[in-house]
């Protein structure tokens, strides 16, 4: 349902999206860091929305459509507006083109499989600390200049960006092994009346 509180969070980051992008355009000293703390409560909630659904068991089929959409949409708009505001400039351009088409391409292909009643790809452990590092050098080439010139953020968050990429390839390449995999050995579908029971049990929970 919508009014639980993991979709409320999952909502609440795609409703950040906006707020955030629109503070680049305010030429006041205060924008950046209220944009990268936007930034950080947005991606807190990616964390926490999904913790919440499975604690409280509100997984809804709802919640599984928003957040990995919220997801993408979050990390999209950031990389395109950082790179249309000079914030992401010379070859770590190519860290962020990575990132766009690998997060296009596993989108793509969990679709796909789940189209053909597949197992999907689950999020690996790599995924995982490649995710905390993309935010982490989001978050601090939102910030820039802003910083104290001692902090360093620029150059450790374009370091952090193409760290992010280079797993970013790595986890890409074994997600699109894995969905191959079951792409050319199709299982067969599990029985209507399964389907309809996991159906049930999925939308009556939230």
């Amino acid at each position: 349902m919508i009014t639980s509180l993991p979709n409320a969070l999952t909502i609440f980051r795609i409703i950040c999206i906006p707020v955030l992008v629109g503070l680049f355009f305010i030429d006041r000293p205060w924008a950046p860091w209220t944009a990268g703390g936007i930034f950080v409560i947005a991606a807190v909630t990616d964390f926490f929305d999904g913790y919440l659904a499975r604690k409280m068991e509100v997984v809804s089929l709802l919640g599984k459509l928003l957040d990995p959409i919220a997801d993408k949409l979050l990390v999209a708009a950031t990389l395109l507006t950082l790179i249309a505001f000079d914030r992401i400039t010379g070859l770590t351009f190519l860290a962020a083109l990575a990132i766009l088409l690998r997060e296009i391409l596993i989108s793509g292909l969990r679709e796909f499989l789940a189209g053909m009643n597949a197992p999907g790809l689950p999020v690996s452990n790599l995924a995982k600390w490649k995710t905390g590092i993309q935010m982490t050098a989001l978050g601090m080439l939102i910030v820039g200049d802003s910083a104290p010139g001692w902090w360093q953020v620029d150059p450790v968050g374009m370091l952090l960006l193409w760290i992010a990429a280079v797993l970013t390839m790595v986890t890409g390449w074994t997600y699109l092994q894995a969905g191959l995999s079951q792409a050319m050995h199709p299982q067969s579908p599990p029985p209507a009346s399964t389907r309809d029971q996991s159906t049930n049990r999925a939308s009556s929970v939230g």
